[in-house]
């Protein structure tokens, strides 16, 4: 055997070593991002995702205009939920512009959220189309985490089926909701 064809034969073995590690090094690679946890920025979401979610879905809220408020899962609408105190005042004046602005900005899917108001809803929640008032029921208060925080009003975002999935802490940015959402909406 000649020189040469020794030297061949090495070179090609170092290009077969090459793509080996090439290949599997990129699926190893993934695989440590995947596991370590890492999220891409666009994947993760703003809200605090609750684990495991509350479940609202053996409770029956009642509307302020009387009859039942149903969790249908049929219809794929997703629920905006805000439980302030009884003497909220201009806090829930400037929570409900806040949440006016993102249900608006949904367009076309605003009719597929209802914002559910537990309480006293100021008027200009009232005005809101996709605001539904509910009486103040300490069973639904109890089923939302933290309900009764010291720092303000939390939101939360519950699913089709009725589960508590998501939590925005008082003075949380409302961009940020209406960005969680829009994903939400995304999934059929």
């Amino acid at each position: 055997m000649n020189d040469t064809a020794a030297r061949q034969r090495g070179r090609n073995r170092l290009v077969l070593i090459a793509i080996f590690a090439l290949f599997f090094g990129a699926f190893a690679l993934a695989g440590l991002l995947r596991f370590s946890g890492w999220r891409p920025a666009g994947m993760k979401n703003h809200g605090e995702l609750l684990q495991p979610p509350g479940d609202l879905r053996t409770l029956k809220p009642v509307l302020l205009t009387g009859g039942e408020y149903r969790w249908n899962p049929v219809e794929r609408v997703w629920r905006i939920v805000v439980a302030p105190p009884a003497d909220c005042g201009e806090p829930c004046v400037a929570l409900s512009a806040e949440l006016d602005l993102v249900t608006q900005l949904f367009g076309r899917d605003a009719d597929r959220v209802h914002v559910l108001w537990v309480g006293n809803v100021p008027e200009t929640a009232l005005k809101m189309r996709e605001t539904r008032g509910l009486r103040d029921d300490p069973a639904l208060r109890h089923a939302l985490p933290r309900v009764d925080d010291p720092a303000g009003i939390p939101v939360y975002v519950v699913d089709p089926n009725g589960f508590v999935i998501l939590r925005y802490a008082p003075g949380f940015d409302p961009s940020h909701l209406r960005q969680d959402v829009s994903r939400l909406l995304k999934l059929k």
